[in-house]
């Protein structure tokens, strides 16, 4: 639990954020758009019970629907020992929500013409050439492998099922595959040094695609990784709040992670390279700070069909594939447990939402979403037409299931169903 000293001041800055966001966002009212104000202010006094019982420091979360901010709240605090209070433009560590900027701008080096789905990543990065795969995909020997059959696709590093792994396995680990003080070109050369876990196409396998992804738009614009996207995503976006580290005035809106230990949230730094140091490893993966309101924006874009206020980002015809579920027969289901079992994944590197009943929280099916390992999480529900940007920094990320408990309301504020 929460002192009372630290319950006043979420309290203070819930007031004190209420007054300036509603000054600075055009924000329509939820029946405007057939929802209900009653579910969403209960949505907010449920995140504030989970900022009082110390579930998480604090929280900015945002919803939209019709293209119409309905709901932005901040609460909490972003520094518990500072004091600091929650706001909007505070910078949060996104982690896996990376991946979906990393896919989207591979999509326009795509309707650029820069490759096709099916080409082998070899054509660009001969580093893979020779691999090989593990006899057991559980072995730690590099030495027994079997042929690997066919090539890794541009699709297989979209769909994670390249039989690449997992930046946390132990594999890759030892071998030295991820680490952000090597560079983006020899953690590449690392990765294909290393045999895959399984065949190409074969199996989904939640791993290090993206990251390899970021170096295959540096091959194919000439241009550095987070170069491209400045230029092509963050600009064209109005993403001024999104970066690979914070320099300058900017560190002092990075949010600090808290770990709960023995009852008391504890500051918890996840990364061996603070964010607010350039690291040597650009990660397509796993390396983006963030705002809501960034993100909210990003989101805009996908929902509208690749179109951000009036200019057209992606072809209309590659935006609709951000909807559509790309992993491979034969490594469907992507999981046997939990929403997995319900899941496919998108050409744009989203989660997709097959059936519903798969999860534990209500969420209408062809949404796509994604979330990072530090307590932030969106959503884009092309039906209802809603988009759901909530983000925290805790770990382990559940943070008492206060994403859960924020989705759980707002679908209880849709009055009107699509």
């Amino acid at each position: 639990m929460l002192s009372i000293e630290f319950r006043i001041i979420s309290l203070i800055s819930l007031s004190i954020f209420s007054m300036s966001i509603y000054a600075q966002i055009e924000k329509s009212f939820p029946s405007e758009v057939g929802m209900s104000s009653v579910y969403l202010n209960r949505a907010t006094q449920r995140l504030q019970q989970h900022i009082d019982e110390g579930d998480i420091a604090g929280v900015t979360a945002a919803v939209s629907r019709d293209g119409k901010i309905v709901y932005f709240e901040s609460l909490g605090l972003m520094d518990i020992a500072l004091g600091k209070p929650m706001h909007r433009d505070v910078l949060f560590r996104t982690y896996s929500m990376t991946r979906q900027i990393t896919t989207i701008a591979a999509l326009i080096l795509y309707d650029q013409g820069k490759f096709e789905m099916d080409d082998s990543i070899q054509l660009y990065l001969p580093e893979f050439n020779d691999q090989k795969v593990l006899l057991r995909s559980d072995s730690l020997d590099i030495t027994e492998t079997k042929p690997r059959i066919g090539d890794i696709t541009i699709q297989h590093l979209i769909t994670h099922t390249s039989g690449l792994g997992s930046r946390s396995s132990r594999l890759y680990r030892e071998n030295n595959v991820r680490d952000k003080n090597i560079s983006l070109d020899q953690m590449v050369s690392n990765a294909a040094g290393i045999p895959l876990f399984h065949q190409p196409g074969t199996e989904f396998r939640y791993g290090i695609h993206a990251t390899i992804l970021g170096k295959l738009i540096e091959v194919w614009s000439g241009k550095p990784f987070e170069e491209f996207l400045n230029e092509e995503l963050f600009s064209k976006l109005r993403m001024n709040n999104t970066m690979f580290w914070a320099s300058g005035n900017d560190q002092e809106r990075l949010t600090t992670v808290y770990r709960p230990i023995n009852g008391e949230l504890t500051p918890h730094q996840i990364e061996s390279v603070p964010f607010y140091e350039r690291p040597t490893l650009i990660e397509g993966g796993v390396g983006l700070l963030s705002t809501v309101e960034d993100y909210l924006n990003f989101s805009r874009m996908i929902l509208d069909r690749g179109v951000f206020e009036g200019r057209r980002i992606l072809k209309a015809e590659t935006a609709g594939l951000i909807y559509k579920n790309a992993v491979p027969e034969k490594a469907m289901p992507i999981g046997d447990r939990g929403y997995w079992r319900g899941s496919g994944w998108t050409w744009g590197g989203f989660n997709l939402v097959l059936d519903s009943d798969a999860y534990d929280f209500p969420v209408t099916e062809g949404t796509i979403w994604w979330d990072g390992s530090a307590g932030t999480r969106y959503f884009i529900d092309p039906k209802q037409n809603i988009i759901i940007v909530i983000m925290a920094q805790v770990s382990p990320s559940s943070g008492g299931g206060f994403r859960e408990n924020f989705s759980r309301l707002v679908d209880a504020s849709i009055v009107e169903r699509r």
